[in-house]
Order: structure tokens, then sequence, then C-alpha cells
């Protein structure tokens, strides 16, 4: 058994590696930038618990894998990447004040990662621990997910850092989510002098939008939602191709299937036009059943906490579909997820830094 020496739970040194990561812009996509974050998310993992955080390099930008070494046991699971473009830190600095931290990227979810490493840092024994932090979780983990499922399996429960729900909740059930691109090709023709020459994209775009829109079963939590759409050239040209983008979510394996088979079918209605359909639905769903065992631990360790299913997929949504028990929504409480107002409360930081350190202290039991 491997052994570090502990050290207590600081508040201060929690926001101090924070600012670090935060001032390290780290933008989706952005490989030069995720490379630079990455080192760094690699420097606080390894200042505080010991060890070789070493960089695993991907299309999307390198992740970050840390082991305490030791049979595995669980997976602290999160990711470095954010939604910000590079230049949002000089509009919008990182800031402590009035109790709350705020800066791009503080609660989705650099704030989870610090806490998670600090809170490992209080344990004398790390051994059965790995920590994965990827650079692709915003755009899908095309990149990371092989990678993340390798290790769930390997660890046999996973832990994920993302943000608390509503109240400091913990997250038991995700709805799976995806997106989709409805692509109609027409003909172009003249909208003055030929216009009937022409196959309007537009028009059927419109039968399209009202065709998906009815695939929505919200009332079993599937939503279905048209959300951006393009078409057309000029004011006097019958458009010959449109596009709409459409965003899904689920609860249950069967409404993937359903959902992702009415997709296949749409058929159009204008003579001569023609539908393509791409993407689906990336995300399974994360049953609650995945999070019961832990969440019960979580109970335990910190009296009162609750538990809610959320709309947002996370990469647990992977973990928990392997069947590996997953607990997700143990980062840090705040709010205000991809937008400008993001925070994170400070007076909750060390008593969740605390409860990622209990539940892992459990799994190492067993």
């Amino acid at each position: 058994m491997t052994t570090h020496k502990t050290e207590q739970v600081s508040v201060n040194a929690m926001i101090e590696d924070l600012r670090v990561l935060v001032e390290t812009e780290s933008p989706s996509r952005d490989v030069d930038a995720l490379t630079a974050s990455a080192k760094v998310v690699a420097s606080v993992i390894e200042s505080r618990l010991g060890g070789q955080a070493v960089l695993v390099d991907s299309e999307a930008g390198p992740h970050v894998h840390w082991s305490g070494g030791g049979e595995p046991r669980v997976l602290v699971l999160g990711h470095h990447d954010t939604v910000f473009p590079l230049g949002t830190l000089e509009r919008r600095p990182f800031r402590v004040e009035d109790g709350h931290v705020t800066g791009p990227g503080v609660f989705d979810m650099l704030g989870g990662l610090v806490q998670a490493v600090h809170g490992l840092a209080s344990l004398e024994d790390r051994s059965g621990v790995e920590i994965l932090v990827t650079a692709d979780e915003e755009v899908g983990s095309r990149s990371s997910r092989a990678l993340i499922e390798e290790r769930a399996l390997a660890c046999g429960a996973v832990l994920v850092l993302e943000g608390a729900a509503d109240g400091g909740a913990l997250k038991t059930g995700r709805k799976g989510c995806g997106t989709f691109q409805v692509s109609i090709a027409g003909r172009a023709s003249h909208a003055g002098l030929e216009p009937a020459a022409g196959v309007n994209a537009l028009i059927e775009a419109a039968h399209q939008v009202l065709d998906i829109t009815a695939l929505g079963r919200p009332e079993i939590g599937t939503t279905v939602t048209p959300t951006v759409a393009s078409a057309g050239t000029l004011d006097n040209v019958v458009p010959a191709g449109a596009t709409v983008v459409v965003d899904v979510r689920v609860e249950s394996d069967a409404e993937k299937e359903r959902v992702e088979s009415a997709f296949a079918a749409l058929a159009p209605h204008l003579d001569e036009a023609e539908i393509s359909v791409e993407g689906g639905l990336g995300r399974p769903p994360m049953p609650e059943s995945a999070a019961a065992g832990l969440f019960a631990v979580a109970q335990r360790l910190l009296p009162g906490i609750e538990g809610k299913a959320v709309g947002g997929g996370s990469d647990g949504n992977f973990t928990a579909a392997l069947g590996v028990p997953t607990l997700d929504g143990l980062g840090a409480v705040g709010g205000g997820a991809h937008a400008d107002h993001e925070y994170v409360v400070v007076e909750a930081m060390t008593e969740r830094a605390t409860l990622v350190a209990g539940l892992v202290t459990e799994l190492q039991r067993r």
C-alpha cells in the first residue's frame, strides 16, 4: 500500500488552484489552448497528490490521467474543456467576492476538479484511485469515450465531478441526448419568373419541422426541439437547400431507438425534394439505478443531501450505460453553467471535497 502525506482541505488553497485553472483558458476544439490547459491540470494534480499525471494525446487535445497505484477501484471523472472562447477571461476575469467565485468555467467544471483533487489530498491512502480529465466533453467526447469506458470498466465505480444540481443536489439520473441535422435538397428557380419550376427547400423544411416536433413525448421525458434552421441564398431565388438542427433528450433506451428510427424514416412532402439525416443520440440515458448504491453512501456521509434526475448529459451517461455504478453532480455547488453569471459557492467547497474523499474511502474498502 502506498501512503502519502495527508493535508487538510483548505478553501484558500482550493481557490488559488482554481484561479490557476480558470486563468488558463481552455475552449473546446482549440488544441493549442487545451494542450496548455492539460499541462496546468497535470501540474495541479501532481503538486497535490504526487506521482505523475500522464497526458494522453488525441485529436481533440490532451486528456489527463493519474493513478494512485494498486488495484483500480474508483474513477474520478471530469473534463478541462469549457464552452467559452479565448478572450472571455479578459471580459470576465476570475473573482472572489460576496461568497462566490466567478470566471469562465468555474462551475462547469473546473471547481469540481479542484475540489476532488483536494479531497483526495486529504487521504493518507490513494491506492485504487484514478483521475481522468478529458478535453472534449463539451463537444460530445468523441475522442475520449473509448478511454472513459475502458477506465470505468477497470475501476468498477465512477464519481463524476460535474457541477451540482439546484440546491446542491447530486445528479442521480440523466437523459440520453444528442443532435440531429436534417438537410433538405430542392431546386432553385427565379422566384418571380418561374417559382413553380423550383422545389422550395424552405417549404419542405417547414413541413419537416412540424413532423419532427411531433416526435416528442414530454409526458415520458422525450423532448424533440428544433433549435437552428437555415435556408436560401437570395430574396428572389426559390431556396435549393435548407437545414434544420434538432436537440433530442430521452429517458429510456426504447425511446432512443424509437426517435432514431423516426428520424431515419423522415420522408419529403414535396415532389422531388430530398432529405438526408446526420447525427444521433450520442449519449445513452443514465438510469437512476446506476447511482442508487453510491447515492446511499453519499446520504450516509452527508445526511440530508438530495438527488435529482436532470435533462443534461455528461460522460457519466457512458459509464452508467456500461452497468458501472456512477454518481454525478459531485462537483461545485453554484450555477450558471455556460452563462456569463456562472459561479461557485465558496462555503460549500470544503464540504464537497470531503464528500468525494469519503466516497473514495468507502470504495477502497470494497
